[in-house]
């Protein structure tokens, strides 16, 4: 099976403006890296999940938010530079980004130093309008933001 990935692609009406949440990922290779670094929560998930399962158990792993609206609209899936694909929900939904609770994971850091450091897998989030939020993401998931600015029309 190819490697997939889901998440969810939240999105707040405020004024004239689509804002839309992005995390940066937590450790170490990405603590200096910002426009294409950022991504819609999301993780990998194997055939027994169902994509949407997949995308909240995600989307709670990595903000600590649950999101219990059903509306979520599915966008069209993306294939990234890595070949993994991409299978993404919008949700319109309003959380503070600040207050985000990330899982965290284990590496051996400095490399070959021997010693084991645990990074959270999100170090922070974010609200952007589009114009923003299409710098700073991961450049294939940037098809998802022109996809939901057509859904909003």
């Amino acid at each position: 099976m190819k490697q997939r990935s889901a998440g969810l692609l939240a999105y707040r009406l405020t004024s004239d403006l689509i804002e839309v949440l992005l995390v940066h990922p937590g450790g170490p290779f990405w603590k200096n890296k910002d426009e294409g670094a950022w991504s819609i929560p999301k993780g990998e998930y194997d055939a027994q999940e169902e994509p949407l399962a997949a995308a909240k158990r995600e989307f709670l792993e990595e903000t600590g938010y649950a999101i219990s609206e059903e509306d979520f609209r599915p966008l069209t899936s993306i294939k990234q530079k890595s070949g993994k694909w991409v299978d993404a929900f919008a949700i319109e939904y309003d959380m503070d980004a600040r207050k985000i609770n990330s899982n965290v994971f284990e590496i051996e850091w400095p490399p070959r130093s021997g010693r084991m450091q645990s990074f959270p897998e999100v170090d922070r989030a974010e609200w952007f309008d589009l114009h923003t939020a299409h710098k700073k993401i991961n450049p294939a998931q940037a098809a998802f933001l022109d996809e939901l600015a057509q859904l909003l029309k």
